[in-house]
């Protein structure tokens, strides 16, 4: 029976290396699949791992129908058992349903992939579809951390270090960044829940290190005075 199985799990935990890993298995034992992603941060028509795999793949937009985009194979005379979904958050719910539907009525197995809640742990509406649909949901094995070493459960967004809360929900960015003094640089970084409510990101832990200044536990880093400044600098 084919299924319609959700893959998530925080930035960094490998969602992207399995997807390329899936297709690899399934390719192998001679069953022909299409992979999809949407937002990939090496581009458009990408999947990449921070591994450095990558692989061409169709980028799913707005327009994107996912019954139609089977059909048009199988008429082609191309042979479709299963599609790799990558950056799955990114699919708007109706496209969830025509991924359900392409399983139930074409018995083709969808393997989708993607981080369930946004930088302000609000499920992605293609995520939560995905809960709400998918025959099954399995949360990745492999953990991500946090700066202090503890499992990262949230994914936070920062411009130059500094964590916000607060702008679009999507926004393209790597967990890998760099502050400069000529422009605010976005990134994102994932969290343990602890350093998320309270705000410490790995930006801030260190410049308080360095500061000989004992790291706030028991505050929000965003109001510790050295962020204030940073704050500044990142919204003009």
């Amino acid at each position: 029976m084919a299924e319609l199985v959700f893959f998530s799990g925080t930035m960094d935990c490998g969602k992207s290396t399995l997807a390329l890993q899936m297709d690899h298995n399934h390719r192998a034992r001679g069953r022909g699949g299409v992979r999809f992603s949407c937002n990939d941060r090496a581009g458009d028509s990408t999947i990449s791992s921070r591994l450095g795999l990558q692989t061409d793949a169709v980028e799913v937009g707005e327009g994107t129908d996912f019954w139609e985009e089977v059909v048009a194979r199988r008429t082609g005379g191309l042979r479709v058992d299963y599609l790799i979904c990558d950056e799955a958050q990114f699919y708007s719910p109706s496209q969830v349903e025509q991924l359900a539907r392409v399983v139930d009525e074409m018995g083709v197995d969808v393997f989708a992939f993607g981080i369930t809640s946004d930088f302000r742990t609000r499920l992605f509406p293609g995520s939560q579809r995905l809960i709400e649909l998918a025959d099954k949901v399995q949360v990745l094995q492999v953990e991500a951390l946090c700066w202090c070493g503890r499992r990262a459960t949230q994914n936070a967004r920062t411009v130059n270090g500094i964590m916000v809360v607060e702008g679009d929900q999507v926004m393209v960015g790597d967990v890998a960044h760099q502050a400069t003094d000529d422009a605010p640089v976005v990134g994102y970084e994932t969290l343990c829940r602890r350093h998320y409510m309270r705000r410490v990101t790995a930006h801030g832990a260190n410049l308080m290190a360095g500061g000989d200044q004992p790291l706030p536990f028991d505050m929000d880093a965003c109001l510790w005075a050295g962020a204030g400044g940073l704050r500044q600098g990142a919204e003009a």
